[in-house]
């Protein structure tokens, strides 16, 4: 199972960015979607997230400004960032709980993460 995040970059203070990941490899089911950030010197935290009926979840610093979605035929998440600030510069890392087989549990998956730089 591999996830592949895309859409990262420079943005300047103000911007948007819109984060993709897609999930490939044995997959039989997915459940949780969602994304986490690592400042450097900090720990990786949640941003949002998202069960597979659509319930989302976000931290309290970026309510109103991201939005999280999912494709489930497409086994992708996505996360819209709108008026970008200075601390939401991280590595963003994708995360998805998957099951690869009917008898096999649940288990986390990461993807390689995607850099995303805010400027003045």
């Amino acid at each position: 199972v591999q996830l592949a995040e895309s859409g990262g970059g420079l943005v300047q203070a103000g911007g948007s960015l819109r984060l993709s990941c897609a999930a490939s490899g044995s997959i039989f089911s997915i459940n949780a979607m969602g994304w986490h950030r690592q400042a450097p010197g900090k720990q990786r935290e949640l941003v949002a997230a998202i069960t597979s009926g659509g319930v989302t979840d976000y931290r309290d610093s970026v309510k109103g400004r991201f939005t999280i979605s999912r494709d489930n035929a497409e086994k992708a998440v996505y996360l819209q960032m709108n008026n970008l600030k200075f601390e939401d510069a991280a590595v963003y890392y994708c995360h998805a709980v998957i099951r690869t087989g009917w008898a096999t549990p649940f288990r986390d998956y990461w993807g390689q993460g995607t850099q995303v730089t805010v400027s003045s």
